[in-house]
């Protein structure tokens, strides 16, 4: 029954998550450039992959770029620099999809705890935050650069994350 099934229904396979390389870059920026005012550069990029920190992107059966994230590990802490999902991707849960990727990466490497600031205008991002259990710590005054010259405070969130083996 399942073979007539398949037949009948298009096998749609899930996003694929793959190790963000040099390679991926003008796609990760093509989506960077337009999520934000101020986006990251292409050496904010190299350098972060240049440091070893922990970048994925995730990718679409056709090998369209759906969204990746950047972090950097600390001592049994993880830091997330970067979470973006294309915008005709957003609500689909792929950023939630992302992230427990990242979860599951803070386990292996004994990171207790996710940080991350957010704009304190992203209300999308700190509801996505707020629905994965994270909780404001504090504010960053004067954060982020914002049009005209000013500058706007970052909220910063944490999370726990479980350890490998549930220790």
């Amino acid at each position: 029954m399942s073979a007539v099934r398949s037949e009948l229904v298009p096998s749609r396979r899930a996003p694929v998550l793959r190790v963000m390389t040099v390679p991926l870059l003008d796609a990760v920026l093509a989506i960077e450039v337009q999520a934000y005012t101020f986006p990251w550069t292409r050496g904010n990029f190299i350098d972060s992959l240049a440091a070893g920190y922990l970048a994925r992107v995730l990718l679409a059966e056709d090998g369209e770029l759906i969204g990746y994230f950047v972090a950097m590990q600390g001592f049994e802490e993880m830091h997330l620099l970067n979470l973006t999902v294309a915008e005709r991707h957003q609500g689909q849960g792929h950023a939630r999809r992302l992230l427990t990727e990242l979860y599951a990466l803070c386990a292996s490497c004994s990171a207790s705890a996710v940080w991350l600031e957010v704009r304190e205008s992203n209300d999308r991002a700190r509801a996505l935050y707020a629905r994965e259990g994270f909780a404001e710590a504090g504010r960053r005054r004067d954060y982020y650069p914002a049009p005209q010259g000013r500058r706007e405070d970052a909220l910063l969130m944490t999370r726990g994350v479980p350890r490998e083996g549930g220790a």
